[in-house]
């Protein structure tokens, strides 16, 4: 039978004096997942595509003004240009 060694116990220890703050651990953990899938979102090459579309419907349909337009534009090319380096940084070959 193996005996633990001691940096077993300062394990099991710090497991059991740590373990009410699980839900708090399990909380951010969850937060971090929702927040990484969002800025995926907002930055997904498609989205951003998908936007710049809605807005020049809108701009055709007289829905904004050619400032708003040029201001919404700038944004969306922003995200697209952040998003095509971050992929292309990668290597995953999502950029497109």
């Amino acid at each position: 039978m193996r005996t633990p060694e001691r940096g077993d116990d300062m394990g099991l220890i710090s497991e059991v004096l740590l373990l009410p703050f699980a839900p708090v651990r399990g909380s951010a953990w969850a937060i971090r997942q929702v927040l990484d899938e969002a800025e995926r979102i907002y930055y997904d090459p498609a989205t951003v595509r998908a936007e710049l579309a809605r807005l020049e419907e809108q701009l055709g349909a007289g829905e904004i003004t050619e400032e708003e337009f040029d201001r919404q534009e700038d944004e969306l090319l922003d995200r697209l240009e952040i998003a095509t380096r971050t992929s292309a940084g990668l290597g995953n070959g999502t950029a497109p």
